[in-house]
């Protein structure tokens, strides 16, 4: 079997690329507002985006971006596609956020909906739940994007039948310094339609990373 990377999308600097071209970008602009001209953009109509931390955000519209120029979901079972992340900060922005509700004793104020962001894993859930994805699913933090890590545990699903599909990549959310870069990867068959194909290995990985 050939395992593939059929798209792919890159969110840094307050622009959005996919497959190597330039979709949208605007002027500088703090990052929470960025993310809020991105789900614009991204024609998402997703009420639920509002009420998510921003790694979650910044997730999901690389995603979205992704399988809107993609056939992975009609050609692959949602049951059988998994969803492997990565970033270096964890959920640290939501986690200060987190932390400032509950230092001042006299204002203690802890909030449900901010805490159950605090593990950077939810991302993953909310990818889920939007695309109704139910396959293997991963989190991992590094010190810096590990392609070698990525690829092999997404090698060993597919090799093992415990995946047919799967989004992988690095999200990274801490304050103004964002980053989102997903790629998409099928088992090469004559019902995918792209000319787009990139081997999944290592050095691949990293190339469309760093470009």
């Amino acid at each position: 079997m050939e395992f593939v990377i059929t798209t792919y999308c890159k969110i840094k600097n307050n622009a959005i690329w996919c497959n190597g071209q330039k979709l949208f970008s605007v002027k500088e602009m703090p990052a929470s507002d960025f993310l809020k001209e991105a789900y614009k953009f991204s024609e998402m109509n997703y009420p639920k985006f509002h009420k998510m931390d921003n790694l979650s955000k910044l997730g999901l519209i690389a995603a979205e971006i992704c399988f809107k120029n993609s056939d992975l979901l009609k050609n692959n079972d949602p049951e059988n596609t998994a969803i492997i992340l990565s970033n270096h900060s964890s959920s640290l922005d939501t986690d200060r956020i987190h932390q400032n509700s509950i230092a001042n004793k006299d204002r203690y104020l802890p909030s449900p909906a901010i805490f159950v962001y605090t593990l950077p894993n939810i991302v993953i859930g909310e990818i889920a739940i939007k695309y109704k994805i139910t396959g293997e699913n991963a989190f991992l933090v590094s010190d810096k994007f590990d392609a070698e890590t990525l690829v092999n545990y997404t090698q060993q699903l597919l090799k093992t039948n415990m995946a047919g599909a799967a989004l992988c990549g690095w999200i990274n959310y801490d304050g103004s310094d964002y980053e989102a870069f997903i790629y998409l990867v099928e088992i090469q068959k004559d019902s995918i339609k792209s000319v787009n194909f990139k081997a999944l290995n290592q050095t691949i990985v990293n190339q469309l990373y760093q470009n």
